[in-house]
Parts: C-alpha cells; structure tokens; sequence
C-alpha cells in the first residue's frame, strides 16, 4: 500500500555545538512517514515551541532531562493534527500538545510517554497559546512563581526575561495575586510592551544603563521574589536589593547557555545568608500531574481578559536553525512559536 503522506522532514543533532548553535550543528534529513500500528497515531505538526531549554538539551553532561543524542531528531514541543489513528484516545482531527520533536510528522504509539501527548481545545483558546501560556512556558511561570516564589499581596516581585514566554506570564499571575511587579528586560519597545500590554507597574531596560540603578529606582522597598530566567551579572544585581527571606527562583540562565567558558556563578550569594533568603531551582515537569490544575486557572484568566497570551510566529519549517537562534538574539517579543504547516 502506498503511504499516504508526503516524506517526513526533520531536523537532526549533527553535533554538539560550542557557543551559538550554527547550520553544521544539523542535519536536515528526509524519510517515510510509519504508518500507524495497533494503539498508534500520526500527528501532522502544525507548531513548533522554540525554547531556551532547547540549548541545553543540545549539550552532553548530567542534567534534568538526558540530553539529545547526535544523530537523534532534535526534542521539542508541539502542537499537531492527528491524521491517522489506531487508537481509542484520539481520533482524526484531534489536536494534540506534546513532545513532537522538530519534524512535519509524529508516528509512534499514542501512550508514547516521552511524547505525551494530550488533547486540546482550540476553541478555548489559540492553537499557539497552547505552547505558551497554556503549555509548558505557562505552566512553568504559574507553578513556579506560586509553588517556589510564594508571593504574597503586596511583595515586590522581579522578573527577569520579562518580555519572553515564561517572564510575560509570571508578571501577570503576579499581579493577579495582588503584587507591585517589576520587569527587566533588553530595549525600550520590549519594557513598553511588558508595561503598557501586560500590566506590570515598572520595567528596567538592561540595555539602557546599569541594572542596579533601575532597581533602586524601581524597588525602592527591596525585592521580595526575584524570578529568574537569565543569570549572570543581572542574578548578581539583583541579590544586591532582597529582603530578609527573599525566595530567589531559578528557572533559566539563557544569558549562559551560549557561554564558551565556565557558567557565571552569582558572586553575591552571601545576600541570600545575610538576608535569611532562599533560592531554589525549579523544573517544569516535577508539576506534569497538577498541569490540569494550571490550564484551567489560566484559561479562565484568559477568557476574561486579566491575562493575554502573546506569540511571535515565524513561518517556515526550514527556517528552524535561525529562528531558533532569535531567542539568543533577544529578535522575539512574547513566546516564539515556529509555524509548520496549515491545519
């Protein structure tokens, strides 16, 4: 019988990158798509979630997920149609979140945990939203500030890669749980949005002078919650303003994963001692079981209009090696999501 869809485009880890990722670090590579066996599905990828994450899966070494091996598709999130089924739990025309990688077609058992694939809505909310505030960046900002941060009303709350997937919505929860929030992010168009589009009461702009000056300005009472995305010299500024039993989350260190050298450790950890603070790493997945629980309070916030959820689509599926490298660039405004195909 012949396959019924076109030949499966992907992109393949060729090597380890040092620094930026570049071209020569992947392989393009075409082969049939499987059709689906008993208990199987063929999901069409229509998004693909670009994540700073990403980066670091692409190095060899110990960490929270095992890296990507060469050769190997690269890992990602994604958002498809399910245009073959052999299984119960989906039928055609479904969409589906989960782990598609980056390729135009997903074939594998529909249970696949690496996968984990689950049904979404697209009339709740944009199918991109689903990588975004309703998926993994949402989930991350949601658990992480509410589970590690703690706030509470009226804590100052800062947040660091505020105009990126997972910053844009920490400030809005935060503000939903009754918080003076202040973003840091890079150029003025980028705190203009954060302020103006999202509701935080203040946004430093690294690129436009010293981060410590605009913590003065900003935090005037200090810093209750640091929500951190990217390490290095602005970690370190911030740790200079917390209060006595600060909590200091750390989710990402994008201004490291390119680094050549060794990763920037906070010079200023001995704040956390003096100020009785904590600070603590989180990861996303520890939360899979309550994510149900995060979808539902953001839908809801989102359908009256308290929280938005903002995308930055780039089309073209072969466009991903330098679409990718906007996250690094600071090119993307609100979430990254790479457009693949058409429903």
């Amino acid at each position: 019988m012949t396959n019924a869809f076109p030949p499966n485009q992907q992109f393949r880890l060729a090597a380890r990158p040092l620094g930026m990722p570049r071209k020569e670090d992947w392989q393009f590579h075409e082969e049939a798509v499987s059709e689906a066996q008993d208990g199987g599905i063929v999901v069409k990828v229509l998004y693909l979630s670009l994540d700073p994450a990403m980066r670091g899966w692409m190095n060899e070494g110990k960490s929270y997920i095992r890296p990507v091996a060469i050769g190997e598709v690269m890992r990602a999130g994604g958002l498809g149609v399910v245009v073959a089924s052999r299984s119960p739990r989906f039928a055609v025309g479904d969409y589906v979140a989960g782990g598609t990688g980056v390729q135009r077609y997903w074939s594998g058992p529909a249970d696949d945990k690496t996968a984990a694939f689950n049904k979404i809505d697209p009339r709740l909310a944009p199918p991109t939203a689903w990588l975004n505030t309703l998926g993994m960046p949402g989930m991350t900002a949601f658990f992480g500030l509410r589970e590690v941060g703690q706030p509470k009303a009226g804590d100052t709350v800062v947040v660091s890669g505020a105009a990126g997937a997972v910053g844009m919505t920490v400030g809005q929860v935060a503000k939903k749980m009754g918080c003076r929030v202040v973003g840091i992010a890079g150029g003025e168009d980028k705190c203009r949005f954060v302020v103006e589009q999202l509701g935080f009461d203040a946004c430093i702009d690294y690129k436009a002078g010293p981060v410590h000056a605009g913590l003065k300005e900003h935090c005037p009472q200090g810093v209750d919650v640091y929500f951190d995305n990217v390490g290095g010299d602005i970690l370190d500024a911030v740790l200079t303003r917390i209060n006595m039993k600060a909590r200091i989350v750390i989710c990402g260190a994008i201004s490291q994963y390119n680094a050549t050298s060794q990763v920037k450790g906070p010079a200023n950890y001995l704040s956390l001692l003096v100020n009785r603070a904590r600070m603590e790493g989180m990861v996303v997945f520890d939360y899979a079981p309550r994510y149900a629980e995060g979808v539902a309070t953001l839908a809801g916030w989102m359908q009256e209009g308290s929280v938005k959820s903002v995308e930055d689509v780039t089309e073209g599926f072969e466009r991903f090696p330098e679409a990718l490298l906007m996250l690094f660039e600071g090119k993307n405004l609100g979430k990254l999501v790479l457009k693949v195909a058409d429903a």
